[in-house]
């Protein structure tokens, strides 16, 4: 007989204004955020074979410059309102 292991569960994110009002399949910053830590665990632990890295990886760093264009565009939102 196998063993079966469970994945933990991640962390529910702390309930906000927006994440009240959001309904339906909506996606935030924040769970794309969530999406890139996951990748790091899993890939961290050997979750995915050989020929899936590529594309993980190619996921991975499209998802890694997004959330820095993000990042960024609010730094700069905040930047002009205290200027």
């Amino acid at each position: 007989m196998s063993e079966e292991t469970k994945a933990p569960t991640a962390p529910e994110a702390p309930a906000t204004a927006e994440n009240e009002q959001a309904t339906g399949a909506e996606l935030t910053v924040n769970d794309l955020a969530a999406l890139k830590q996951i990748i790091d665990v899993a890939s961290q632990r050997g979750t995915f074979k050989p020929n899936e890295m590529v594309t993980v990886g190619q996921t991975y760093a499209k998802l890694e410059a997004f959330l820095a264009e993000i990042q960024a565009a609010q730094q700069a939102a905040e930047t002009e309102q205290g200027a």
